[in-house]
């Protein structure tokens, strides 16, 4: 494994409890030595020798890589759970300017994640840092965050994202090399989704019952759904290749054995926040045919997929919650009450 030097410097702005501006709780990460970095708001600095923080929650944004806004999320959600005193919330920004839909502008040094392809949202490399991918960061932060001198405290990290930061969590939580070696729980929360990377090649194959809000498991078993071979497998011939299977993948996790991300998605816990309302093609929905291979809807893929995982892959530590009365919206998914124990967990 690749070793990356993080450096992080702090700002002023943490000098009583906790950051909350977007305008000042930022810091630099500097990757590879430098002089690489990329942006993240934090609530507290990540340098500094913080006994109150027992848990950590990192937030991936979605598509618009508005950082800013997803910070304000994950604290709004943390000030509902009482918890921003004892939790360190970080957003980490993947600017991109690639010229195929994404133009941030970028800072001096500031890394240049991949925009489309493989993107930054399945761990695609740099293209300003060739040596560098979007989940080398991720694995970078939870380092950071895992040193006892630091945080001596600090129990369980969640990493969670909606939109594409749901298709980044859900994938890193597949493929990270991170996992079991910091001596830190570690969770993952998936929200709402376009698409999933499907461990074999079997594909949902009739309707899919979508059940009520609750924190089951998502399928019925009254109403069982059926996977079987894809049906329009010679028209749609991407449909299981990366992101959304395992075919053909590039960037952090070409060189992870088929078997061992099958393993580990499986081993590793996750929670599946489905909206009961995202069942419209918005707010960047994939209508792309290997997409809608996994299902009609955000909810319904989600739905297929985590009874596939626990059904044919036993995946014991995974479960769908469908939160009520929210459709395709992070503020609602991460600020509902069924979601402030799960991205807050007690010790």
């Amino acid at each position: 494994m690749r070793a990356f030097l993080c450096l992080l410097l702090p700002s002023a702005a943490w000098a009583v409890g906790a950051c909350t501006s977007t305008a000042s709780c930022t810091e630099w990460v500097t990757l590879a030595g430098g002089p690489t970095r990329s942006l993240v708001y934090s609530t507290y600095p990540l340098e500094m020798r913080n006994e109150h923080i027992r848990r950590a929650l990192v937030m991936v944004h979605g598509a618009n890589r508005d950082a800013d806004n997803y910070f304000r999320t994950a604290i709004a959600a943390a000030f509902l759970a009482g918890a921003l005193d004892d939790t360190i919330v970080i957003a980490p920004r993947f600017a991109s300017n690639e010229g195929r839909g994404c133009a941030d502008k970028l800072d001096a040094n500031e890394v240049n994640w991949p925009c489309g392809g493989d993107s930054w949202r399945s761990g695609g490399v740099s293209p300003s840092a060739k040596n560098l991918t979007s989940y080398d960061l991720a694995d970078e932060i939870l380092r950071k965050l895992a040193r006892k001198n630091i945080f001596p405290n600090l129990k369980a990290i969640v990493i969670a994202g909606h939109s594409a930061g749901g298709q980044f969590v859900t994938r890193y939580q597949m493929a990270n090399k991170v996992h079991g070696t910091l001596g830190v729980r570690i969770d993952y929360v998936v929200s709402n989704p376009s698409s999933y990377a499907w461990p074999d090649a079997q594909r949902p194959s009739g309707e899919i019952p979508v059940p009520a809000p609750s924190s089951t498991p998502a399928a019925s078993a009254a109403h069982p759904i059926r996977f079987g071979p894809f049906r329009d497998a010679r028209n749609c011939t991407t449909y299981d290749q990366w992101p959304y299977g395992l075919k053909n993948r590039g960037g952090y996790t070409a060189g992870i054995p088929d078997e061992q991300l099958k393993k580990q998605l499986a081993t590793r816990p996750a929670t599946y926040l489905l909206g009961e309302l995202d069942i419209l093609p918005l707010g960047g929905f994939d209508s792309s045919c290997p997409a809608m291979a996994q299902g009609p809807t955000r909810l319904a893929r989600g739905t297929a997929f985590v009874d596939y995982i626990t059904t044919k892959y036993e995946a014991k530590g995974q479960r769908a919650v469908v939160i009520p009365l929210c459709g395709h919206n992070a503020r609602c998914m991460f600020t509902a009450e069924p979601a402030l124990p799960i991205l807050f967990p007690k010790e």
